[in-house]
């Protein structure tokens, strides 16, 4: 995606053309590895980046613009900002799935060792305790 700096007609917004839906944002990720939340993360962390200086520009530039331009360019921003918003809720999705999966995992742990269990939070409550002494 580039900027596109005032020119003529329609474009001269200066806004980032979007090919669809925030780079794919608000889609799956079956990889199941945890790595795809951080991708889309930063995915839109740039995407919103575009939106600000998108918004920069149009702020810019609006006193130049006829209605249809500027109607043209709100409903582009609108469209990025919904797709975006789609794709936050897909990535709070996965977040939460990930984190019911580590939950379950780690009650399953407990339930089939439950003495190895009790020794290693024991073991973690001694190393606290012995760097809080420290402090």
């Amino acid at each position: 995606m580039e900027t596109n700096y005032p020119t003529t007609g329609s474009e001269s917004t200066g806004l980032h053309k979007s090919g669809g839906s925030a780079s794919g944002l608000g889609e799956s990720d079956s990889g199941g590895t945890g790595g795809g939340i951080g991708g889309k993360a930063m995915r839109m962390r740039d995407e919103l980046s575009m939106l600000k200086s998108d918004l920069d520009a149009l702020m810019s530039h609006s006193s130049t613009l006829n209605d249809t331009e500027l109607q043209e360019a709100r409903d582009r921003i609108l469209a990025r900002f919904s797709s975006m918003r789609y794709a936050a809720r897909g990535i709070a999705e996965q977040a939460t799935k990930q984190f019911s999966q580590g939950r379950d995992m780690t009650v399953d742990y407990v339930k089939d060792k439950p003495l190895q269990s009790v020794a290693i939070a024991a073991g973690v409550g001694l190393l606290i305790g012995a760097m809080l002494r420290r402090s």
